[in-house]
């Protein structure tokens, strides 16, 4: 049976948020059951997200989220990537006000089978944990692009950009008692990079030509597409693509400098699977094996 999933996005700031999604709606093994947006304009991120759901022909339910952070300010407003909306066909009339409870609605109603994705800031997804404490325990499992879990790698930064956009929101996700509990951080998704001209040559399927679009405005400052949130989405499906060790993550949520950091003990009995190591040539022969 095709694994139930929920996605919580801010596609249309980095453009692995729609390789992410393409994927999703390519790949038979993924029931995926509704995409809520957070963080700045939510509706255009919802409109954005609309696109890829037309082209592969699915009715799947949108709802915008938080478009601000629980305790800082927003440090993310825009969404440069809906400047190529014009060019796809989208829906555009999306309730309000609606996310969180229908992430609750939905997970009760399918409890212990649904595995939550989240691959953006982590806002809505700690506003659900708020609203219904019960919900962690209801997941199938909680599967998490998120955080910096190796202080070995000195070009990395301590600081991963969706735990450190809401700090609060961060700590609470990670005190979220839920059965699994697996995060893909940055020291090993930055191994997953494509140049510019491959992009371009490998993104012709019909899902892929509006991220195509979309990275546009992306390639105006890069050269290349880093596939951080696929890679979170494809271990859903096989694990075995990437090496995750067992400890306990500790978010700094209060000081100025390193608020949002992931501090990292490995236990053997701990809480948390963080990723550590990645195949790279079996994750692009995964990734683009649904769009031939």
């Amino acid at each position: 049976m095709p694994t139930k999933v929920l996605l919580d996005t801010d596609i249309g700031s980095d453009i692995d948020d729609a390789v992410c999604l393409a994927y999703l709606l390519a790949n038979p093994a993924c029931n995926l059951l509704g995409i809520t947006t957070v963080t700045g304009d939510t509706v255009l991120r919802a409109k954005m997200a609309s696109v890829l759901c037309k082209i592969a022909g699915k009715q799947i339910p949108i709802h915008p989220g938080a478009q601000n952070p629980l305790l800082i300010e927003q440090k993310q407003p825009h969404v440069h990537q809906a400047g190529a909306l014009s060019k796809w066909a989208h829906d555009t009339d999306f309730s309000r006000g609606e996310a969180v409870e229908f992430l609750r609605k939905t997970i009760r109603a399918n409890p212990g089978e649904i595995v939550l994705l989240g691959i953006g800031p982590l806002t809505n997804i700690a506003a659900l944990f708020i609203a219904d404490e019960e919900i962690p325990k209801l997941l199938k499992g909680l599967v998490l692009m998120c955080g910096v879990f190796s202080n070995q790698i000195a070009s990395l930064p301590w600081l991963e950009w969706n735990a450190r956009l809401d700090p609060a929101a961060t700590d609470i996700v990670y005190r979220a008692p839920a059965p699994v509990h697996r995060s893909v951080g940055l020291e090993v998704t930055e191994q997953v990079r494509m140049p510019e001209a491959e992009v371009r040559k490998k993104f012709q399927a019909p899902l892929l030509r509006p991220v195509l679009d979309f990275a546009e405005v992306w390639f105006k400052g890069r050269k290349d597409i880093t596939f951080h949130d696929p890679l979170a989405a494809a271990v859903i499906f096989d694990e075995t693509l990437c090496g995750f060790e067992r400890g306990q993550v500790t978010v700094d949520w209060k000081s100025d400098l390193l608020a949002g950091a992931t501090l990292w003990e490995p236990r053997v009995d701990g809480p948390h699977e963080v990723g550590t190591t990645v195949d790279v040539r079996r994750f692009f022969e995964h990734y683009f094996g649904f769009f031939r």
